[in-house]
C-alpha cells in the first residue's frame, strides 16, 4: 500500500502555482517557451466541470458566440477539459511565423487557439441552430443530451480512430476475419512435449523417455 501511495504521488506532476497552461504537454519545448524560469504569469482560474456534466465531444459541431468568429460554425478536433477548452477546425485562428533562423524568416502558418465552453453552443441538427443541452434519461434508462430549446435528442458524435476508422459503421471484407473465428478456441493446452504431441498424431510409438535435466 506504502509503495502504491508512493508511486502515484510520483506520477502526479507538480507546477509551480503561476503556470501557464496551455495545449502543448508540459514537458514539450513549446510549453517550456510559454513559462520560461523566473517569468510570473498572472494565475487563470478555472471552474471545475464534473466528468458526467461534461456536454460537448470531439466531432460535435458547435456555434461560436463572441469573438472575432462569432455566429459561424465548426467542428470540435480537440477537448481539454482540465481546461474547458476546444478547439475547432478552423475557427480563431491565428498567425505565427515558425522555423525563424538567422536571415530566414520561417513559415507563416495559421493554428486554431482553444475556445472556452461558455464562448460555443451546441448545434441541434434538427434545425442547425445553436441551444442550450441538459442530460436526461430514456425510458430505457439511457443516458443522452437533450436539446432545451425543441426538446430532441443530440447524438454523441461517433469515435474516429486515427487511421480514419470509425467501428460502428465498419463492415467485415471477404478476407477479415469475423470475430467468432478470432474467438474460437482451436489449441487444447497439454504437458507433452511438441515432439511428444508430432508423434501422436502420425501414430509413431515411442517406449523411450528423455532424461530429467535441471537448469541452475
Amino acid at each position: 500500500m506504502r509503495l502504491t501511495v508512493l508511486l502515484l504521488k510520483a506520477a502526479k506532476a507538480a507546477f509551480p502555482h503561476d503556470y501557464r497552461f496551455g495545449t502543448n504537454r508540459p514537458w514539450t519545448a513549446a510549453a517550456k517557451r510559454l513559462n520560461p524560469p523566473g517569468k510570473t504569469r498572472r494565475k487563470v482560474f478555472v471552474e471545475p466541470i464534473a466528468h458526467e456534466d461534461w456536454s460537448v465531444f470531439k466531432g460535435d459541431v458547435v456555434q461560436i458566440l463572441s469573438g472575432k468568429d462569432s455566429g459561424k460554425q465548426g467542428k470540435i478536433t480537440q477537448v481539454f477539459r482540465h481546461r474547458n477548452w476546444v478547439i475547432v477546425e478552423g475557427l480563431n485562428t491565428h498567425h505565427r511565423y515558425i522555423g525563424r533562423s538567422g536571415d530566414y524568416r520561417g513559415t507563416y502558418i495559421a493554428s486554431e487557439a482553444p475556445l472556452l465552453l461558455k464562448d460555443i453552443a451546441l448545434i441541434d441538427p434538427s434545425d442547425r441552430m445553436p441551444t442550450d443541452t441538459e442530460w436526461r434519461y430514456t425510458e430505457e434508462g439511457e443516458k443522452v443530451r437533450v436539446s432545451l430549446r425543441t426538446g430532441r435528442i443530440i447524438p454523441k458524435p461517433l469515435v474516429q480512430r486515427k487511421d480514419g476508422i470509425i467501428p460502428e459503421q465498419w463492415k467485415d471484407g471477404p478476407k477479415d476475419t469475423s470475430p467468432e473465428d478470432a474467438l474460437e478456441k482451436t489449441y487444447t493446452p497439454s504437458l507433452k512435449t511438441l515432439e511428444e504431441e508430432i508423434m501422436d498424431k502420425m501414430n509413431i510409438q515411442e517406449h523411450r523417455r528423455p532424461k530429467k535435466s535441471y537448469w541452475y
